[in-house]
């Protein structure tokens, strides 16, 4: 239970409806276009188009989306909207061109957008309303302007060389070549032209026309490889979400080439020792978190990549025998010695949302550029900031996850949703890039395991271990007893000064009638409901 003599938040209850984002002007245009009349699926569109103007650091509709919908009988539909490399790209043409990997500003790291065209398919397949009828308040915020929030602000000042580098970023994202300060008004005219011609005209006029014709421009001109066919072949796939259990629960991700199994691996693991036992913030519950952490990364880093080149399929990694098979590596009593490293870096950036509606329709959504403003080169006369997932892909020839035409990159987001007694039960997501199978695994441990309210699980204390030597990161409230426990048991561990991701949720409570939220207090955004 809160302590209410200490600072925090409660979690949001309500009967009817909810919406839980990181950006409070996200969260209110969910809400609105639920009472408005509109279902889930609008609101979840019109909540990630607004992020994608207040929150230009994390997301943006030169990035892209992944969503899980659970009908109120547990049927789901999974929406694979992430963008394909250039049809011309290929590891050998690169290392032609003198590249020794896909650096994160390249414009070889860019690949075709793909929110865009997967808000629009969302709409039409599961929707009540057009893009036109929804993106009328991200218009608005881009015209007339927005008040920067504290989170936003402080990413945004971290980013101003980077930013810089770039005439149509720096003309649309700095101010006299400065970052905006907290509450100060930012507007971006050309980016409310685009979505005003998409509102318009649907998601042709992103990938065709004159807004197609500025990104293959800007991105030529800088040496890429981006074509208009490129761009006018982007397609949403239909994805058969990939389930696991989980004490009782079913817990859906997408399969690949997103991350998503890697935490139904480290739940399998986990699901063979006895946490409830444990204390949350412990010593023990953090060495077994952080090995079967590990040993899922060890697996996505050798095998992961678009489905059709992967070695092996998803659910041989789940199987009974594999899952037994890796728990057995764990040693409740020191770390693991050998593993190899990951090649990702531990931190990208995002937004993820969830939404339910008065029918009991959920949606949970995810939307990216990647790294800190994506690859922060802004097509000028649209206003769109693109990606960089195409950093993801490797250089190595035979690598499952090496750059080739029309392929789609390692993908780190991943939305998920969780069923009990086969009806939606929790619609959650955990941002911040390589964490995110971890961050999904802790704050459904949360949950499960320690009977935290889904706020209480998305506020505890967070670790996780750099992605390339496996130093493990704490957080500031992490115990100093458990980071203390974690060395003599062999680990290497700093102190963060930053956070670690964040967190959305949304819990169906059928027995009471009621659905309960949580929003990251990392972010500067919120849950509500009516």
């Amino acid at each position: 239970m809160r302590d209410f003599h200490a600072p925090g938040r409660s979690a949001v209850y309500a009967a009817n409806a909810m919406a839980a984002t990181s950006h409070p002007l996200s969260t209110t245009a969910a809400i609105e276009t639920l009472q408005a009349g509109g279902n889930a699926v609008d609101a979840a569109v019109a909540a990630v188009a607004v992020q994608c103007v207040v929150e230009p650091q994390m997301t943006g509709i030169g990035g892209d989306c992944f969503a899980i919908i659970a009908e109120p009988d547990g049927k789901l539909h999974g929406l694979n909207g992430s963008g394909r490399a250039p049809k011309a790209a290929s590891s050998k043409k690169l290392i032609e061109l003198g590249e020794s990997s896909v650096e994160l500003t390249s414009p070889h790291a860019v690949t075709v957008p793909g929110a865009v065209r997967a808000w629009e398919t969302m709409l039409e397949r599961h929707g009540t309303k057009s893009l036109g009828d929804v993106l009328g308040r991200a218009i608005q915020y881009a015209r007339e302007g927005y008040a920067v929030t504290p989170r936003v602000a402080l990413d945004w000042s971290r980013n101003v060389e980077k930013l810089s580098a770039d005439e149509g970023s720096k003309s649309a994202y700095l101010i006299d070549g400065k970052a905006p300060r907290t509450g100060e008004i930012m507007r971006h005219a050309p980016l409310a032209d685009t979505l005003q011609r998409i509102a318009e005209e649907g998601s042709g006029a992103f990938y065709e026309g004159a807004v197609a014709e500025d990104i293959v421009a800007t991105l030529r001109a800088k040496g890429g490889l981006m074509t208009l066919e490129d761009m006018a072949e982007m397609q949403v796939d239909d994805m058969t979400p990939v389930t696991g259990d989980y004490r009782g629960l079913t817990v859906a991700e997408l399969p690949p080439n997103g991350q998503g199994f890697i935490a139904l691996v480290m739940l399998g693991i986990l699901e063979k020792f006895d946490l409830q036992k444990l204390d949350p913030n412990g010593t023990q519950r953090f060495h077994l978190e952080l090995e079967a952490g590990r040993i899922a990364y060890s697996l996505r880093d050798r095998f992961l990549a678009d489905p059709d080149f992967m070695p092996h399929d998803p659910a041989e990694l789940l199987s009974d025998d594999h899952i037994a098979r890796l728990a057995g590596l764990v040693d409740p009593g020191s770390r693991i010695a050998d593993l190899p490293p990951s090649v990702l870096g531990p931190r990208s950036d995002t937004v993820y949302l969830s939404v339910v509606d008065k029918d009991g329709l959920a949606v949970s959504l995810i939307n990216s550029v990647y790294k800190d403003f994506g690859s922060a080169i802004t097509a000028p006369k649209s206003g769109v900031l693109l990606q960089n997932r195409g950093a993801c892909f490797r250089l190595e020839p035979g690598h499952p996850n090496t750059i080739e035409g029309g392929k789609r990159p390692l993908h780190t987001i991943i939305p998920a949703m969780v069923l009990s007694e086969g009806r939606p039960y929790l619609s959650f997501g955990v941002m911040g890039g390589g964490y995110q199978p971890c961050g999904h695994a802790h704050v459904l441990g949360n949950i499960t395991d320690f009977g935290m309210d889904v706020q209480e699980a998305i506020d505890a204390p967070r670790m996780f271990f750099d992605e390339k030597s496996y130093v493990l990161h704490a957080e500031r409230y992490v115990p100093e007893a458990t980071v203390d426990g974690l060395r003599a048991l062999g680990h290497t561990v700093e102190r963060v000064p930053g956070a670690i991701g964040g967190a959305q949720a949304i819990r169906i409570d059928r027995a009471r009638g009621i659905l309960e939220g949580g929003s990251d207090p990392r972010k500067d955004g919120m849950a509500a409901g009516y």
